[in-house]
């Protein structure tokens, strides 16, 4: 009786051993299917789907034209010319901005930040935007100069008549402003007038004045 208990428990034994080995031959059996799969989709070679680039717009300016460049404000076209630069020609625009007496070399396959200087009826607009009242932000200083600056350097002309209303104080009493409020007020005043003079072509004196009477400057020059 004891030989036929222990030939049981054998038997036993075997089944376990038999099923741990099947169970791992499994795992074995789907790694290598995984593996299989990986090797396949390494072997394709993705697809490279070309980007199409947009054209570029190409303005064209000529020779005297008035244009606005961002960070400096209005310029004229003084000459066109050609270089050869590490044996490539280049074409180039040379931009004359009067109020900094400042000669701008501008390449023309580089021309994005140049702008035509605006129409008659986008005067008409900022001179509305003038009469309208300035927005009184709460925000610490330096970040509101931070913020006029980049729109004075942005080349819109509306983001710089809403500078010029926003800063101006409808007076010329220095008193009445800090040092840095004035600077800005004066940088983007100087420029919207002469972007006003080069579309308006008026004397410098009547488009101060039109500009001055939009801000509601002109009765406290009267009074004074």
């Amino acid at each position: 009786m004891p030989k036929k208990k222990k030939s049981k428990k054998k038997t036993k034994i075997l089944r376990k051993v038999k099923t741990s080995k099947n169970r791992v031959k499994s795992k074995l059996d789907v790694k290598a299917d995984n593996k299989k799969s990986t090797n396949l989709g390494s072997d394709e070679k993705p697809e490279i789907k070309k980007i199409k680039k947009q054209p570029t717009e190409k303005r064209i300016y000529n020779l005297k034209d008035y244009v606005v460049y961002p960070k400096h404000g209005v310029g004229k076209i003084s000459a066109i010319e050609k270089a050869l630069i590490g044996g490539i020609e280049i074409q180039f625009y040379k931009i004359f901005i009067e109020k900094e007496k400042l000669t701008l070399t501008v390449p023309i396959n580089q021309q994005s930040k140049l702008r035509h200087i605006s129409s008659i009826n986008q005067i008409n607009k900022c001179i509305s935007i003038l009469k309208t009242k300035p927005k009184i932000k709460r925000t610490m200083w330096s970040r509101r100069a931070q913020e006029y600056d980049q729109k004075i350097n942005s080349g819109k002309i509306y983001e710089l008549a809403e500078v010029v209303k926003d800063l101006n104080k409808n007076t010329d009493i220095i008193a009445d402003q800090s040092y840095s409020e004035r600077q800005l007020f004066e940088k983007a005043y100087e420029r919207l007038k002469s972007e006003f003079e080069a579309v308006l072509k008026i004397n410098p004196d009547d488009v101060q004045k039109k500009m001055d009477k939009a801000l509601g400057r002109v009765q406290i020059a009267e009074s004074n």
